[in-house]
């Protein structure tokens, strides 16, 4: 069995996701508010033409569902800090609410594979805060996946449990070899001069 079944595991990678994607969603908020009171506020992450959270903050996809995305962090992000805590004290949580949070992590994860294949490939144009929500959500859905796979909060064969037990963590590095992969390859340029 894998150590993310313990409290103490489980509930220190939701809090490092949770803290990390904290920080990275206020600062592009500071940075979104900077924005709204000048059109022509140049963001401390706007790095070049490729790299820059303005270039980015004013496309359609960072306000996919009429607001901005951000206050998805702003909210969520807190929360899974909360839900952290409640774990590291030993509060034994019940299915539906493991569950929840399985839909939260499922959610969060396919809006940032969606993110991601829009700056890449769509926009052209990496945010670095966004990346770090990114780095956040990651774990986020490995570990909290892997962990209800683990304690039967969600069935599974016996045979999917062993290999989640003994390969999480490759999955995780996989996922993110994939997407540092994809922004090489989408802007070798960039790094080949």
């Amino acid at each position: 069995m894998s150590h993310l079944v313990k409290d103490r595991a489980y509930g220190g990678w939701l809090l490092g996701s949770g803290l990390l994607g904290a920080i990275a969603s206020f600062l592009l908020l500071y940075e979104r508010v900077l924005l709204w009171g000048d059109p022509d506020h140049v963001t401390a992450c706007d790095v070049n033409p490729w790299v820059s959270c303005g270039e980015v903050m004013n496309t359609w996809q960072a306000a996919t569902f009429g607001f901005p995305n951000i206050f998805l962090g702003v909210v969520a992000f807190p929360v899974l800090m909360a839900v952290a805590v409640s774990v590291l004290t030993g509060a034994r949580l019940p299915r539906w609410y493991h569950l929840g949070l399985q839909a939260g992590a499922v959610f969060a994860f396919g809006f940032c594979v969606w993110l991601w294949y829009s700056a890449v490939f769509v926009i052209g144009v990496l945010c670095p805060y966004c990346m770090i929500v990114w780095t956040a959500v990651i774990p986020f859905f490995v570990v909290v996946t892997a962990r209800n796979l683990l304690t039967g909060t969600i069935p599974a064969p016996e045979r999917l449990r062993e290999l989640t037990a003994a390969w999480w963590w490759a999955i995780l590095v996989l996922i993110f070899l994939g997407v540092f992969a994809s922004i090489f390859l989408q802007f070798s340029w960039a790094f080949t001069g």
